[in-house]
């Protein structure tokens, strides 16, 4: 793509290879005549949620919220805190939650976001991520999404992409916001899961959200729940831990045009440095591999001219 052709439609990018082989393969992909076009419908990029469209650091976002629903429900229901992971959470014991891996976080949102009606947890989350600041930054958790990855959403969609959210985060959690913050709808989430019921409450049919996980969406699960969700191999992949590393590399053994795109957070004075050794978002076996498969390895210090919409870290 010739970037004397119009406006630039990464700005946040600094130039250099990796925008240059981002632009590059968009224009291949969605330009008719083009050796590499793609037909729209099968034009898919599938997104994993923290970490690669905003912050994770010094914890997941639900994670955070599951922390303020723990402390709230033991407040009436005193019992709870003798379970395991309610203590931890009480305790902010970050280390023994993580002790438990994603399936002890996601057994701990189930305790803290189920027993209620499907709607009623939308509107908690909701008034949550209205109210909740992020604790160093005194921002809205909103407000620290990724202004480049933005900018790259708003691109695709302009080339006839689709793009979905593959997190290992809860789906319904995500669902509540990605909408209106990044432009993708809720029929376009895959995530972990809590087992559903179909009841009435007050004559009315009715979801109820149960205290059980039913699947867990991370690792090797990504490409089996794009794969039921989608039913297409998507084209295009981002990420930036080793859970998304199955995601990156179904996505680029797929035939014609393919790109895989992992973030690696090496910007300590404007965000977070971490990657081998991080409780969150660790990203280890992965930069042996992007190099391996020649995936573009993004520096967040190199690549990205600003970082978040608005000007906390900038």
């Amino acid at each position: 793509m010739n970037a004397d052709a119009g406006p630039d439609p990464l700005p946040s990018w600094r130039e250099g290879s990796v925008k240059t082989r981002l632009l590059e393969f968009v224009a291949a992909v969605s330009t008719p005549g083009d050796p590499g076009w793609v037909a729209p419908q099968e034009r898919i990029a599938v997104f994993d949620n923290d970490g690669t469209l905003w912050s994770e650091q010094p914890m997941y976002v639900q994670l955070a919220f599951a922390l303020q629903r723990a402390r709230s429900l033991v407040a009436e229901r005193a019992e709870l805190a003798s379970h395991p992971l309610v203590a931890a959470a009480l305790a902010d014991d970050i280390d023994a939650l993580m002790g438990h891996g994603l399936r002890g976080l996601l057994e701990l949102a189930a305790i803290t976001h189920a027993g209620m009606a499907d709607a009623a947890f939308s509107g908690l989350a909701r008034d949550w991520l209205r109210e909740a600041r992020h604790p160093q930054l005194g921002v809205p958790y909103t407000g620290l999404v990724y202004q480049p990855m933005l900018e790259l959403l708003a691109f695709l969609r302009a080339r006839g992409f689709r793009s979905w959210i593959v997190t290992g985060g809860g789906v319904e959690f995500v669902r509540v916001f990605a909408e209106a913050t990044y432009g993708i709808p809720p029929d376009r989430i895959i995530g972990s899961t809590l087992q559903l019921r179909y009841g009435e409450e007050n004559g009315q049919p009715t979801v109820w959200r149960e205290p059980v996980v039913d699947a867990i969406n991370d690792g090797d699960a990504k490409p089996l729940g794009i794969a039921r969700a989608i039913g297409r191999r998507p084209i295009a992949a981002f990420g930036n831990s080793d859970g998304d590393l199955a995601m990156l590399r179904w996505t680029t053994a797929g035939p014609g045009q393919r790109l895989a795109l992992l973030l690696h957070h090496d910007d300590g004075e404007r965000e977070v440095a971490y990657d081998r050794a991080s409780r969150f978002g660790r990203l280890d076996k992965g930069l042996d591999l992007a190099r391996r498969h020649g995936w573009c390895l993004v520096s967040l210090r190199r690549d990205w001219d600003r970082i978040f919409p608005c000007s906390a870290q900038d």
